[in-house]
C-alpha cells in the first residue's frame, strides 16, 4: 500500500495544534482537493475527494484521539485508508507528523495516484498543515486560503 508521509515544526503548543487537527470537518477549509467532509456520528465521517480526476469517497472512523500527542483514523469504507497525526515538542514549539497509507481497488487507479496524486497528497498534507499553521498565527480569514 503507498505511503505519503509529511512533517513539519510549527511554532505553537501541542494542545493548540492538537485542537486543530481533532476538527475533522474544518480540513475540507485547508485544501481544495477536499470537495467535503460529512459528520457521521461519533467519530465517523464521509470524505469526498478530487485527486488526478478521480472522485474519491471513504468514510473513517477515528481510532485514536490522545491529547496532545496523537490523532489516528482508519476508512471503514470506500477507499482503503489509515493514518496518523503525530505531535511532539520541538525547539519552534510543536514538530507535527503525517503518515498516510491508502488503497485503491484497480492497477490503473493506484498507477494514476503513484504517478500524479502522490504528489497532490502531499501537498494536500502541507495545505493542511500550512493551514493550520496560520490559524494557529491568527493570520486574517483572507490570507488562508
Amino acid at each position: 500500500m503507498p505511503v505519503i508521509e509529511h512533517e513539519a515544526e510549527i511554532a505553537a503548543e501541542r494542545e493548540a495544534l492538537f485542537a486543530l487537527v481533532s476538527q475533522v470537518e474544518s480540513f475540507a477549509d485547508y485544501s481544495e482537493v477536499i470537495d467535503t467532509i460529512e459528520r457521521l456520528g461519533d467519530d465517523r465521517y464521509r470524505w469526498r475527494i478530487r485527486v488526478a480526476g478521480l472522485l474519491l469517497t471513504f468514510d473513517v472512523e477515528i481510532t485514536a484521539s490522545e491529547p496532545p500527542a496523537r490523532f489516528a483514523w482508519r476508512s471503514v469504507s470506500g477507499v482503503p485508508n489509515r493514518g496518523v497525526y503525530r505531535l511532539t515538542p520541538s525547539a519552534k514549539g510543536t514538530r507535527i507528523h503525517l503518515w498516510l497509507e491508502y488503497h485503491l481497488a484497480s492497477r490503473a487507479a493506484e498507477e494514476a495516484v503513484r504517478l500524479a496524486a502522490k504528489p497532490l497528497l502531499q501537498r494536500l498534507s502541507r495545505d493542511i498543515i500550512d493551514q493550520v499553521e496560520q490559524r494557529l498565527a491568527g493570520a486574517p480569514a483572507s490570507e488562508r486560503r
